[in-house]
């Protein structure tokens, strides 16, 4: 099923370690493509994937994401 070009999409970024934590919730954030305290990867939003970070609320941090907005934070400011 091909998805549509306007899809929303999350952005995810790890912003605790996950060091202590159980094995499972290791392999969540591995599963979200996160490796590194400030890893952000851009995800569609899907209840697969809402669900996995349901899992980890306390390690990661979650926005929605625009694709080509084509507006950088610098030109913004001018």
């Amino acid at each position: 099923m091909p998805e549509k070009s306007g899809t929303a999409q999350l952005k995810v970024t790890l912003v605790k370690s996950a060091i202590g934590s159980k094995p499972k919730t290791r392999g969540t954030l591995r599963a979200l493509g996160l490796r590194r305290i400030n890893s952000t990867n851009v995800l569609p939003d899907r209840p697969e994937i809402r669900g996995m970070i349901a899992r980890v609320p306390h390690l990661v941090q979650v926005e929605e994401h625009v694709p080509g907005s084509g507006v950088s934070p610098d030109e913004e400011q001018s």
